[in-house]
């Protein structure tokens, strides 16, 4: 079951449809990283179950690291707090 690769793309949209009902930006790089994988296997792609979910670990790090530059926090969107709720 885990060397199918539409169970992969499907897990993708799955994990999309809840960055979408749950938003806060967690799931969008696994589901990336699932359907990235899932490519991967329908291309071709066969190995072991630990290096599947490697590939999938490594995949998912590297969508979140680009989404994050490229739809993350921009500059000028930090507030910077500079008085404490207990300052008197």
């Amino acid at each position: 079951m885990w060397n199918v690769w539409w169970v992969w793309i499907a897990g993708g949209f799955a994990l999309g449809v809840a960055e979408v009902l749950l938003p806060g930006f967690i799931f969008l790089g696994f589901a990336l990283g699932a359907v990235l994988t899932g490519i991967l296997l329908g291309i071709g792609l066969s190995v072991s179950l630990p290096l599947l979910l490697l590939i999938f670990a490594l995949l998912s790090l590297a969508s979140w690291i680009g989404l994050r530059a490229t739809l993350g926090v921009q500059k000028g969107q930090v507030k910077l707090w500079d008085k404490d709720i207990n300052d008197n």
